[in-house]
């Protein structure tokens, strides 16, 4: 085939694909769920609870969307996920939205055929050790056997540091955070590598929490959100505007107690979250109360922080999570 032929044909395969994304909402709708793929053994991201139910800021951003989309938050459903199985999950149509601490990156966004929405945790990789270890910095761990979670940027990170810094390390891979967790906690290796609010997850589930440390280095930056399939720009507006709604309802004050009352606040700014002002909603095909419904049902993204993340130790305040207005780097457009 000459390169001219080849060229079309790229083209009609990328039209195609373009066209076969190109109903999600609809797709959703018809089945009567969002299906969202997830950790689901991470605490404070996705795991289930004590009555089987999905928990986490990963799953909340889930229900949000379902919210917004049904006006009922519970017709969201979760498909568990390797690191390795998320972006096959996603392409092939298995799940609608990929809510699983995913770091954003250049070959992700260009080469997988995905979106990155924009950011419901923002974070960067570090290190635990036990204790009895004696170790406190990274820079001290030349020939360590490190876990780490295979498919991840995490293992790409863990080989730049090391040679960036001379040393030599063993890995010791895993499918899971789960095997991960227990690798660590079996002596498989001195250290385990994560984004650093995985650490702080995983050192809960510890047989003895207490006898680990997470050391001070940062050595990556990981901005982690919700992903879609490329090719759907509108499916991609509803994720991505759903998140900024939760944020923008933070920042005003919005919350799931309140939001009845700000209905009728009188800021028209706020009108036009509620869905009382405009056509927001129908701008991205859905009902006027498509922010009402996320932010009653879920709440606003503290609420969603404060539930599922501070209680794995990780304050909000003083962090670059918090909005842009209190020394945070989370900043959304406004609804208008």
């Amino acid at each position: 085939m000459n390169i001219v032929k080849s060229m079309a044909a790229a083209a009609a395969l990328s039209v195609a694909a373009v066209g076969a994304n190109a109903a999600t909402l609809d797709d959703v709708k018809e089945k009567g769920f969002v299906q969202c793929g997830v950790d689901g053994g991470l605490p404070g991201f996705s795991a289930p609870d004590d009555s089987g139910q999905m928990r986490g800021i990963d799953a909340d951003v889930c229900y949000a969307v379902a919210a917004a989309v049904f006006g009922d938050s519970s017709k969201a459903k979760f498909t568990p996920l390797t690191a390795k199985e998320r972006f096959t999950a996603l392409s092939s149509g298995e799940i609608d939205v990929l809510s699983r601490n995913t770091t954003h990156t250049l070959h992700r966004d260009s080469a997988l055929g995905i979106n990155f929405t924009y950011y419901n945790y923002i974070d960067g990789q570090g290190f635990m050790v036990k204790k009895n270890l004696g170790v406190t910095s990274a820079k001290e761990l030349d020939g360590a056997a490190v876990c780490v979670q295979q498919g991840t940027t995490t293992e790409l990170n863990l080989a730049d540091f090391f040679r960036a810094n001379g040393m030599e390390f063993t890995p010791v891979g895993y499918d899971t955070s789960v095997q991960t967790r227990e690798g660590f906690d079996g002596g498989s290796c001195d250290v385990l590598t994560s984004d650093k609010s995985q650490l702080a997850a995983i050192r809960t589930e510890l047989k003895d929490p207490d006898g680990a440390a997470i050391l001070p280095e940062t050595i990556s930056k990981e901005p982690l959100g919700p992903v879609v399939r490329q090719g759907d720009d509108q499916w991609f507006n509803i994720v991505k505007w759903v998140l900024y709604a939760l944020i923008n309802a933070d920042e005003m004050g919005i919350t799931s107690a309140n939001v009845d009352e700000m209905k009728d606040s009188g800021n028209p700014a706020i009108a036009r979250i509620m869905g009382t002002e405009g056509e927001m909603g129908k701008d991205i095909g859905l009902s006027a109360d498509w922010a009402y419904n996320a932010i009653k049902q879920v709440g606003n993204y503290d609420e969603i922080y404060q539930r599922n993340v501070a209680p794995l130790g990780l304050a909000r305040e003083g962090s670059v999570n918090a909005l842009w207005t209190e020394g945070g780097v989370l900043y959304a457009p406004p609804v208008r």
